[in-house]
């Protein structure tokens, strides 16, 4: 129960990065740094990143809960 719940939690806020960083690119820079030097081409990698590891992680935890309702019913 415990990994389901931290590869939700893991997938939730993956996504939220990757749905802040596409509305505002521009907070990676709040921090001070500039990797692409103002093109936007990292920001955009940051959202594919984010955007990955999200599906990544939501399979994950859905693939676990469905394991964890197969024992449950044996």
């Amino acid at each position: 129960m415990r990994r389901v719940r931290v590869e939700t939690w893991l997938a939730v806020t993956f996504f939220a990065a990757a749905a802040i960083t596409s509305v505002w690119p521009d907070w990676i820079e709040a921090f001070g740094w500039d990797p692409d030097h103002g093109d936007g081409s990292a920001e955009w990698a940051f959202v594919a990143v984010f955007g990955v590891l999200a599906a990544v992680t939501g399979l994950l935890a859905l693939r676990d809960r469905h394991r964890q309702a197969a024992h449950a019913n044996v």
